[in-house]
């Protein structure tokens, strides 16, 4: 897997397919591959996509002991594509990543082609509440010692000993206090811009979605039913359908919207 300095980071990506740069931005305590592991074989045959490991995850090296905050990954972000040279692109996130993204959205909303925001919002709440109880360490390792042993072996055995308990203890603690995007913020976000949920999701009700759809200047909303928050794994295919045809029928904006800015903005 190739590394790439960036923001003090060697952040681990992945690079797979042909065609215009899509960068895809995982959730919390997996990768990119994982998170989408079903859209990814359609999605390169359009595209060329990148999936950069999160720092603390996969084989970007962090110790959430020193801290963890959604604005450094914003950070992270801006100095990855940088880095590649991408003066604008397609970006899709699931979750923390679709937080980041959002974050990207607002402040360079000109280099995007695209975004896709799948499970996250700009309101607090119902995500911190059921983020601290989902994420808890102790609660895992009693409730559900399968997921605690699968992140030893994942987070754990790139990150060192313990890390994933770190880890997550430190984003459940972030979405507590990181600061809200405004309606002037998100309004600002001129790429075309899919928001998609699963009905069923405990942290991003339906109604903070569709806000969230209409508070940026050009939204679509794709509700997945019978999904709760892993509507990319639970519903594969109709989300896979959504997104082609989100991509299909935005394809001539983001062509002008690549064009209108060749090269990385210095």
């Amino acid at each position: 897997m190739p590394t790439i300095r960036a923001n003090d980071l060697e952040i681990a990506y992945e690079e797979i397919g042909s065609g215009p740069p899509l960068v895809l931005l995982h959730g919390a305590s997996t990768t990119g591959r994982e998170t989408f592991a079903a859209q990814i074989p359609a999605l390169a045959e359009a595209f060329r996509l990148y999936l950069p490991d999160a720092r603390g995850h996969g084989r970007t090296l962090w110790d959430a002991a020193d801290g963890f905050e959604a604005e450094w990954l914003v950070d992270d972000l801006e100095a990855f594509v940088d880095g590649l040279g991408l003066a604008t692109f397609h970006l899709i996130g699931y979750s923390m990543g679709a937080t980041t993204a959002l974050g990207f959205a607002v402040r360079a909303p000109e280099r995007l082609r695209t975004l896709v925001v799948v499970g996250s919002t700009a309101a607090r709440e119902p995500r911190a509440a059921v983020g601290r109880r989902l994420m808890d360490p102790e609660r895992i390792s009693r409730d559900d010692p399968a997921w605690a042993a699968e992140m030893a072996l994942t987070i754990d055995a790139g990150q060192g000993p313990g890390a994933w308990r770190r880890l997550l203890s430190a984003i459940a603690a972030d979405i507590d206090r990181q600061p809200l995007l405004t309606p002037a913020e998100l309004r600002s976000i001129s790429a075309p811009t899919l928001v998609a949920i699963g009905d069923r999701d405990p942290l991003v009700p339906v109604g903070q979605a569709w806000e969230l759809s209409r508070q940026v200047r050009d939204g679509r909303l794709f509700v997945a039913p019978g999904s709760g928050h892993d509507v990319l794994t639970r519903r594969p295919a109709l989300a896979l359908e959504a997104l082609r045809g989100f991509y299909r029928s935005t394809e001539s904006i983001a062509k002008a919207r690549a064009e209108a800015l060749p090269e990385v903005p210095r």
